[in-house]
């Protein structure tokens, strides 16, 4: 069993098993969001990009190959080093933790792929959203892509089994004092893991009243990665766009 004194996302997101987990994910549509994202917010060619939460980077990449100067910071040591083989005079990581203003001014923050409400302390949340704020300049946007909660609720799956590299990952999952929670065990090399994913179940309205406490304005709400409108019950993604 590991344990770890850290917060839960500090350890698990820094577990080369993380990355086994989700080694699935479709790189190709993440691509074509980048891609709508870009040209709908109209970002300057050579413009400045920070990504948030940019995990080993893959957003960061293929931004940066779009003729964009980009910067991606995560709070895991392991997927920053990843990530840094692939630097260049206009592409850089660096671990930085995103409650904390990034000390330099962007066109763009991006945070990408549910890579908010992990704290535990909700004013970490709101915290956030302050440092972003900070981190645009006079013409800048920022995004968060989340998940749409409402419709992850109402369609979670209780328990499965996923296989990858020959390890049988045992997901279970519950909504508990507002937080999804998924419970991940599994055996490896003869030891046996545990690891706990918790996020907060933000909704559009527990978003809203953070932008308004932050002083930031919501302009765009999205529901998925072709940027088409926004259904509560029906949209798998909630994508917001601020400034």
């Amino acid at each position: 069993m590991i344990k770890s004194e850290k917060e839960w996302f500090a350890s698990w997101f820094d577990s080369p098993f993380y990355h086994i987990l989700y080694k699935d994910r479709d790189y190709t549509e993440a691509q074509h969001f980048m891609d709508n994202l870009t040209n709908y917010l109209n970002i300057p060619e050579g413009g400045n990009i920070l990504d948030l939460a940019c995990g080993k980077g893959r957003h960061s990449i293929y931004l940066n190959t779009l003729g964009y100067n980009v910067t991606g910071i995560d709070l895991s040591q392991n997927s920053i080093a990843h990530a840094k083989q692939f630097e260049n005079d206009t592409l850089h990581f660096n671990v930085h933790d995103m409650s904390t203003p990034y000390n330099a001014k962007f066109d763009a923050v991006f945070n990408l792929f549910t890579s908010f409400g992990y704290f535990d302390k909700e004013e970490d949340n709101l915290n956030t959203i302050k440092a972003i704020k900070t981190e645009i300049n006079q013409s800048g946007f920022a995004v968060i892509d989340f998940m749409n909660s409402e419709y992850v609720i109402d369609n979670l799956v209780a328990e499965d089994v996923k296989i990858v590299d020959g390890i049988a990952f045992t997901q279970k999952r519950r909504v508990e004092d507002g937080y999804i929670i998924k419970d991940i065990t599994f055996t490896a090399d003869n030891k046996d893991y545990s690891f706990q994913e918790r996020v907060r179940g933000f909704t559009l309205a527990d978003f809203e009243a953070l932008f308004n406490k932050a002083g930031v304005y919501l302009l765009d709400i999205f529901g998925n990665y072709k940027l088409q409108k926004f259904h509560a019950k029906q949209s798998e993604r909630l994508i917001m766009i601020f400034k």
